[in-house]
């Protein structure tokens, strides 16, 4: 038997194989690619994802998106900075990886999103549709840091937390106040310190919420995701 006859025999046995392990894209994925969003899960397999809202384990305990997604999808340069974040954690601490709990989230979403939590507690904390937010154009990213076990590191309070603990901009006093502690603000200040060397903007409410733009930048240079 020569070489080619035995190449074509290894690819005839691999073949089955190769197309389970392409399972076919879910409709959202397919729309995702199409309007310019980029798979950060498959450029880097190391970064993490918990999609919160693909499932029930968030606040609104109502699944948002498809149930089957859970890649992280981002516009190309938020795709880039949170992989050039990535690679600066993995430099510092090999053992930690970051871990996404949203990326892009298409206005289809925040509108149902909205809608859910309308005579709810929580609708005060959810912006209105109308209203774009950096999420919807694919260039926003919640997130947080966890060890090599996938377990992430205590930051103080849960993603999605409604209260001033969530917040950056005093955890010295919430320190002295002991509602954070010493190892949950060093644990918040290295997320800070790995996103914003790749460019990423903080905001004051939400120690897990990153920008990879303004939202006025945004809005005059890239559309939203519908």
């Amino acid at each position: 038997m020569n070489k080619k006859t035995v190449l074509y025999c290894i690819f005839l046995l691999c073949a089955p194989l190769l197309l389970v392990a392409q399972k076919p894209l879910s409709a959202l994925e397919t729309y995702l690619q199409l309007q310019g969003m980029e798979n950060v899960s498959r450029q880097d397999s190391t970064i993490k994802c918990d999609l919160k809202y693909a499932t029930t384990d968030n606040f609104t305990k109502t699944i948002l998106y498809d149930s089957l997604f859970n890649t992280i999808y981002l516009h190309p340069l938020a795709a880039k900075k949170l992989l050039e974040a990535q690679r600066y954690l993995k430099k510092l601490h090999p053992e930690l990886n970051l871990l996404v709990y949203d990326g892009v989230r298409p206005l289809s979403v925040q509108k149902k999103m909205y809608t859910v939590v309308q005579n709810t507690k929580y609708a005060a904390y959810v912006a209105n549709p109308s209203r774009t937010g950096l999420h919807n154009y694919g260039m926003a990213v919640d997130l947080t840091i966890c060890d090599q076990n996938g377990k992430p590191l205590d930051m103080g309070t849960p993603f999605d937390f409604f209260g001033r603990a969530a917040g950056t901009n005093k955890e010295a006093e919430l320190l002295a106040a002991g509602l954070l502690t010493s190892r949950q603000v060093k644990n918040r200040r290295l997320l800070r310190k790995v996103m914003t060397s790749a460019g990423f903007l903080t905001i004051s409410g939400e120690w897990w919420h990153f920008n990879a733009v303004s939202l006025g930048e945004a809005r005059r240079s890239y559309k939203v995701v519908k």
